[in-house]
Order: C-alpha cells, then sequence, then structure tokens
C-alpha cells in the first residue's frame, strides 16, 4: 500500500444506464436472496446483484458448515422465506442426509452445492433478475443527498449505471450504506472485531468411530478435552479451547467451523488476504491435529475450503431505532416488529487471551426486531438487511446469524415492493401494518401476543463473559 495515499484524478465518464428495475437488492447471502425472492414475489421488478459466481454468502463462499437455529428450543420463529429455502435444500439433499436430518430445524448442516442451486431456482422462479460476478462501486446521491439516484457498478462487461426506485443493502458490511453516507459504527469501544473462521469440508471420516469415542470420553462433538491436549502439546495454538462445530453431511463427510484467525476488518482487502492466507494455514494445522488425536478422522482428506474466512461483524448502521441489549434482555416486543429472534449472543473472543460472551434466553422465548432498525438515518431510499442492521455490539452478536438474515431480508423485500406499488421511494412512507399483514400472510411469524413485561423479570441478568463458549 502506499502510505503517503497519493492521488490521482479519473477523467468523467459518460456511462450507459445497464438496468432500471423498481428494486434493486446489493448482495446475495440470506438476507439478499430471501429480500430478491420477497420484492419479486410481491411484484417489484427486481434485480439482485452479487460479486461471486453463486449465492449464499457466508454459508457458501465461506463454507459456515450450518445453519444456526430456527427455532427458540420449542417452535420456529424464523419462518417464511428462509425456512422453505433450508427445507427445499434438506429434501434436495437426498435420502441418506435426510435419515439424519430430515426433522431438524437447529445447526441443520449445509450442502453447499446443493444450496447454491436452491437459491439460484428460487430467485429466478420468484422473477428476480441475477448478475453476478459484479460489484458496486459508487453511490450516485440525489440532489437533495438523502436519496440514492443511481449505482456505478463493473464487471467483465465494463462500467454501467442500475437506476432504480428502492435500494436494499444485503451486503452483510453495510457497503452501499456507506458508499452513500450512512453513519455507523466499528466493533467495539477500542475497534475490536470478532474473528475470523476458515470454515472447510473433509471427507474419508468415520462417523461411527468417531461417536464411539465421543461416547467412551465422555465429551460432547467439540471435543474440549482433546483440544486442550493438543494446546497443552503444542499441537494447536492457543485460543478456542473446542471446536466450535462439526457438521455431517454424511457419514463420511463432515463440515467444520474450527478456530480463530484474529485481527480481521472483513471491509479492507489487505486483511482478508491475510484471512485467506492465515486461515488455509491454520487449516492443515487442525487437520493435523485431527488425524493424530480423533479417532475416525485418521484418514480425514481436505475437500474444500472457503473462498474467503468467514466474517462475523463489520460495520452497524446507525438507524432510527437502535435495537440494545436490554431489549434482547427484556424479550422487548415493538410495534413495528418485521422479525422474532431466539439466538443467544454469541461474540466470540477478540484475541487468543480474551473473554467470549455468552447469553441466552429461556426455552420458548424471543424479542421483537423493529423495523426502525433497517431504516439508516439520513436515506430515504434504502432500506439495510442482515447483521449490519441499526444494534449495539452485544445485540448484533446475536442477530448476525442467517435464520435471521432470512427474516429481515423478507421484510425488506416486501417493504420494497409494496412502497414500489404505491409509486413511492422513501421507505418510512410504508404501512408497517400492512407490512407486518403481508409478512404473516406469507408465512412469516412475528410472534402470539407476548409482550416484554410479562417476562422481563426472569430476564434481569447481566451478560455472561465466559473463556469459551460451548456452541
Amino acid at each position: 500500500m502506499n502510505g503517503n495515499r497519493e492521488t490521482v484524478t479519473i477523467p468523467e465518464q459518460r456511462l450507459p444506464i445497464a438496468y432500471a428495475p423498481d428494486v434493486v437488492v446489493v448482495g446475495g447471502g440470506a438476507s439478499g436472496v430471501a429480500a430478491a425472492i420477497a420484492a419479486a414475489s410481491n411484484g417489484a421488478e427486481t434485480l439482485l446483484i452479487e460479486q461471486r459466481g453463486y449465492l449464499g454468502g457466508m454459508g457458501t463462499s465461506a463454507l459456515v458448515p450450518a445453519f444456526c437455529p430456527f427455532t427458540d428450543g420449542e417452535k420456529p420463529v424464523v419462518r417464511g422465506v428462509g425456512l422453505e429455502l433450508m427445507e427445499t435444500m434438506k429434501a434436495a439433499a437426498g435420502e441418506a442426509y435426510l435419515r439424519m436430518h430430515r426433522e431438524r430445524l437447529d445447526w441443520v448442516p449445509i450442502d453447499v452445492e446443493i444450496l447454491k442451486r436452491v437459491y439460484d431456482d428460487a430467485v429466478l422462479a420468484s422473477g428476480a433478475k441475477l448478475l453476478f460476478h459484479t460489484f458496486v462501486d459508487q453511490a450516485l446521491l440525489g440532489e437533495d443527498g438523502a436519496s440514492i439516484a443511481g449505482l456505478v457498478i463493473g464487471n467483465k462487461t465494463g462500467r454501467s449505471v442500475v437506476q432504480a426506485k428502492l435500494y436494499i443493502d444485503a451486503t452483510g458490511d453495510a457497503d452501499l450504506a456507506a458508499l452513500s453516507g450512512v453513519p455507523f459504527h466499528i466493533g467495539g469501544e477500542s475497534g475490536e472485531l470478532q474473528p475470523g473462521t476458515m470454515c472447510y469440508v473433509v471427507c474419508d471420516v468415520d462417523k461411527a468411530r468417531f461417536d464411539r469415542f465421543l461416547e467412551e470420553t465422555g465429551q460432547g462433538g467439540q471435543l474440549p478435552d482433546t483440544v486442550l491436549e493438543a494446546q497443552r502439546n503444542g499441537d494447536l495454538p492457543e485460543g478456542r479451547k473446542r471446536v466450535s462445530g462439526i457438521a455431517w453431511l454424511s457419514d463420511t463427510v463432515a463440515g467444520f467451523n474450527f478456530g480463530h484467525v484474529f485481527g480481521i476488518d472483513g471491509t479492507k482487502a489487505e486483511d482478508l488476504t491475510r484471512g485467506a492466507v492465515e486461515g488455509r494455514r491454520l487449516i492443515d494445522v487442525q487437520l493435523r491435529f485431527l488425524r493424530k488425536y480423533v479417532p475416525g478422522f485418521e484418514r480425514a482428506h481436505l475437500v474444500h475450503s472457503g473462498d474467503q474466512i468467514g466474517i462475523r461483524e463489520t460495520r452497524r448502521i446507525v438507524g432510527d431505532y437502535t435495537l440494545v441489549v436490554d431489549d434482547f434482555l427484556a424479550s422487548r416486543t415493538f410495534e413495528d416488529d418485521i422479525a422474532r429472534n431466539a439466538y443467544f449472543i454469541d461474540i466470540h473472543l477478540a484475541n487468543a487471551q480474551s473473554a467470549m460472551a455468552i447469553k441466552r434466553l429461556p426455552k420458548g422465548v424471543s424479542h421483537g426486531v423493529p423495523y426502525r432498525c433497517m431504516l439508516p438515518k439520513g436515506k430515504s431510499n434504502l432500506i439495510v438487511a442482515g447483521r449490519s442492521v441499526s444494534s449495539d455490539r452485544p445485540v448484533q452478536g446475536s442477530l448476525r446469524v442467517m435464520p435471521n438474515c432470512f427474516a429481515m431480508g423478507q421484510a425488506a423485500g416486501t417493504a420494497a415492493a409494496m412502497a414500489a406499488a404505491e409509486g413511492r421511494t422513501d421507505f418510512r412512507a410504508v404501512d408497517v401494518k400492512a407490512l407486518q399483514r403481508r409478512l404473516v400472510e406469507q408465512g412469516a411469524w412475528l410472534g402470539d401476543g407476548e409482550r416484554s413485561g410479562e417476562i422481563a423479570g426472569r430476564l434481569a441478568e447481566p451478560l455472561v463473559f465466559a473463556k469459551e463458549d460451548d456452541e
């Protein structure tokens, strides 16, 4: 990098308008997929722009091995588009997979190649258009500065402009919001960020032998005793004291979310580059650990590592409402709820010596996610869905997972279609009660009338900080 930050002036360009849809969705992860399907299914001409050649975000590009829970331990709280997509993937994965996971709604292993096709088919069937291998590198603002007038995109075809009526930022990093001048926070008070993880898939393993080992040692599938032994022997680096998760796709194939690469800012290409290199090196260390210490993995063969390191947090926008930890602890319901969340607060250690923050709601309990969290300050025709909505850092550690991203994306896409149908270009003009009715009609769940006061007394506890987590 040029430390002096010298600059050049780029000559003025006249760019063609390549697309002019009602709604453009930027980012094809869980929130973007759900947003595009919802917008198009509700009648809006919709374009979904994705930088890679496939959809799925962290679930496909970073090989996150399983969907986080869709339930509150008793019932699904995330339903609608997201739950339907997961069930479609399960059905397409074959009988052997279904025998293992047919009834599961929580921690369902992701079959990446099947999920890519499921997303392709669902988005196209909704009527939305796809544009892969494309970056948005500039937001063109209207004269008032409060609206987006167009996006400059770049791809193999060249540079061009997309002019839409309404814009959905589903990048996960609030990239479009940042380009548009929306204020945001990033990380903790000292700028610390949750670490990245390079996930991967191995084959030639023996699940039956592994299960016998767990039974004989009396330890859970996260192998805390085995990991600690390897760390004491110098065969694993210090840091996380257990395997976060092993997701079994079959009796011989498993996906891993294991270990951390620290100090990665997912909004910086240099950090993503370092994360890719260090992440692949760490996989090699972990494979040698598995073959040496874990029965059933003696012949483990690496078949796929993430296209990029998995990122847990970057920007959080400043929105019309900021969801805070007290809202989570009191399981508050809001008048403008567009989703429910029951996933626990899960903030991974920022370095090998720091603590993790874990806080769970009781079974059967969830909190609301208000529409206002997705509305960025100072912008009218932009809405943000996914992990970068307006929240404090603890709540971001809960909202960031794929089921919640599906729910927020479905709400954002439905709101965009409703606004477009009425000729409006302001997300704050959407009738929220009508939006809620539409979401429920389309399978979403917004609760059964629970209110924060009924259960707040059971939850008035501080966050619990632990040296390691159990998920």
